[in-house]
């Protein structure tokens, strides 16, 4: 019987796979690399191990390290999570070496299935060996791993061997594996899995179908189960391939045959050796957890002969410290609260005043809400993030509710083109026209315990504030009646709550603040400056880092006084798991060069100038 598990893993799953151990009353384990030491796995776990260095390839993606952990700190059990070395049959084998449970397949199967080429030949399906005009478009994908890493979408042919090499590196950072391949590339098709469980006694469960179309940079954002709008028999179908892709491999444990849904049509895509991070919503509509049916079989326990009923459904929303509207940028900083309202399953790797930072993915949490009906769960889970509470840096939450309710999602007619098609749209900036009326209002509150009523009448306050990029000039000012604004009545005012009355309507507004942060109910500000730094200019032409992060490369050959063309990627950014292109933004000489590979850059640090022909 498994007494204590180390999750060889961080953030959210860690988290994830304790919960449940402390309610079986199994001991927990963590391991942390020096950027997560105080991070919110460390302190729920019973005991924790340091790593040393930031890097996962110096930390979770070190194998060795890892299993000497568990044995000093006496684990007789390891859980991989998902990513780093879930689907690595080399550490399941230490594992294993080591004289501890491993709470996963077979080292053999993570083999057979792991590496999504060997994979494809299992079952039947061949990657492309040689592409042509006729083939595009293309998807580039890792052998390894998963998440979005080592994937580019090619439409060019000329693209390709730069897109092949770019995809190498990126999978070799993430994985420690940099093989990659080439198959065709589907631009309406729906992105469709199965969940199995499989036992050591010969029982496997294909527990439903899940939809994961709604995708940004091959990453998942939506998920739901089950998948809406399959024929019986197509989903049946989906069933037996999931099952006889275990059988084939002799599988144990939990996994994930994945598909690419054309119609009436399923394309096998892959198989995850492991939990998948949509992984909750089959959990809802089966009513099980499915870590603790991990735990069951790797002790042993048989699964019963059927598995349960489905009941209902279940929609998941992945919320990220990104900035959608450009080029999804990931976001640092503070994370000061994050709650969502009652009756939705919050999991994540983060509490209140915890810091964001550049080395790992940007996800903050998944939040999911289960229903009777499809149409139920989506309403549940868009109001519950609009009501959210997420004070930080920028997140997705906006595009989240937009895209929950967009027509295309709720008819079910969504599909792996909808970012493509519809990002635009979602990412209109929208900010409350009042907020930052109720953030002036409330900062004077919190200034000034009297309220500043003068006899004399006196010139409007006047505040600034920067909005979804813009800047806004609010004025109101102290009259013996109270405060005054332009077409609306203050009805109350203090430091953390405006109450506003516009045309007869009373709104409320929650008010937060931490320093220049300022969030208004769901909308973001940042106090200016009354008068703008005269010092803070760049020349024209200036590229500055969106993200804090590391300068992965630098294009071959470019040098200050090297002539660009408009478009032309100068060099790239990796911060949090995702690579970012910075491109030349108009033709012209590079006058200035001040990045170089390896470097680590904050966010509005100079990296070139180009100066316009």
């Amino acid at each position: 019987m498994i007494t204590s598990v180390l999750v060889a893993n961080r953030g959210e799953i860690a988290c994830r796979v304790f919960r449940t151990c402390r309610e079986l009353g199994i001991r927990t384990v963590a391991v942390h690399s020096d950027a997560d030491a105080n991070a919110l796995h460390t302190r729920v776990a019973d005991t924790a191990v340091r790593l040393p260095g930031a890097a996962p390839s110096d930390t979770y993606l070190r194998g060795d390290l890892i299993v000497k952990a568990a044995l000093a700190a006496g684990a007789d059990a390891v859980h991989p999570g998902y990513g780093f070395l879930s689907e690595n049959p080399g550490f399941a084998r230490a594992v294993l070496d080591a004289g501890l449970t491993w709470i996963g397949p077979a080292p053999e199967a993570i083999e057979a299935m792991a590496s999504k080429t060997r994979a494809k030949e299992l079952m039947g399906v061949e990657p492309l060996r040689e592409v042509t005009e006729a083939d595009l478009p293309v998807l580039v994908k890792a052998a390894a791993g998963g998440g979005g890493r080592g994937m580019r979408v090619v439409r060019r042919l000329a693209d390709l061997d730069a897109e092949l090499e770019a995809a190498r590196a990126e999978a070799h950072s993430a994985f420690g594996d940099g093989e990659v391949f080439v198959e065709p590339y589907l631009e309406d098709g729906r992105h469709v899995e199965v969940q199995i469980l499989a036992d050591t006694h010969g029982t496997v469960w294909a527990l439903g179908t899940r939809d994961c179309s709604l995708q940004r940079r091959h990453q998942k954002v939506i998920e739901e189960a089950p998948a809406p709008g399959l024929t019986p028999e197509l989903t049946d179908s989906l069933h037996e391939m999931a099952v006889r892709a275990a059988r084939a491999v002799g599988y144990v444990g939990a996994g994930t045959v994945e598909f690419l849904v054309a119609g009436d049509t399923a394309h096998f895509l892959e198989m995850n050796t492991r939990l998948q991070v949509e992984h909750p919503v089959t959990e809802a509509v089966y009513g099980v957890d499915l870590v603790a049916l991990q735990l069951r079989i790797a002790e042993g326990h048989a699964l019963d002969d059927e598995p349960p009923h489905a009941r209902g459904h279940a929609v998941e929303a992945r919320l990220y410290a990104e900035d959608p509207a450009h080029d999804w940028a990931p976001q640092t900083g503070t994370l000061h609260r994050l709650a969502v309202p009652d009756g939705i399953r919050l999991d994540t790797g983060f509490t209140d005043g915890d810091e964001i930072g550049v080395h790992y993915d940007p996800m903050l949490a998944k939040a999911v809400a289960h229903a009777p009906t499809r149409a139920e769960a989506i309403r549940a889970l868009a109001g519950a993030l609009e009501r959210a509470a997420v004070h930080g840096p920028s997140t997705n939450r906006d595009l989240l509710v937009r895209s929950l309710r967009h027509k295309e999602f709720t008819t079910a007619r969504m599909d792996t083109g909808f970012y493509d098609r519809h990002l635009t749209e979602l990412t209109e900036p929208a900010p409350d026209p009042h907020a930052a009326l109720a953030a002036a209002l409330a900062d004077t509150h919190a200034r000034s315990r009297f309220g500043g009523f003068r006899n004399v009448p006196s010139q409007p306050q006047t505040k600034r504030y920067a909005v979804a990029g813009e800047e806004i000039e609010v004025h109101y000012r102290h009259t013996r009646a109270g405060l005054e604004a332009d077409g609306v009545r203050v009805v109350h005012a203090d430091a953390s709550l405006v109450v506003l009355e516009v045309d007869g309507v009373r709104r409320n507004f929650e008010v937060a603040r931490y320093g220049d942060e300022i969030h208004v109910n769901t909308t973001r500000l940042t106090a200016l400056p009354r008068f703008p730094d005269p010092t803070a200019q760049h020349a024209p032409g200036s590229l500055l880092a969106p993200m804090p992060g590391t300068v992965v490369r630098v294009a071959e050959g470019l040098t200050e006084g090297s002539a660009v063309e408009a478009g032309q990627p100068l060099l790239w950014l990796e911060a949090m798991k995702m690579e970012h292109k910075i491109t030349a933004p108009a033709t012209g000489t590079l006058s200035a060069l001040n990045a170089v590979p390896g470097q680590q850059v904050a966010v509005g640090s100079l990296l070139a100038v180009v100066q316009e022909t």
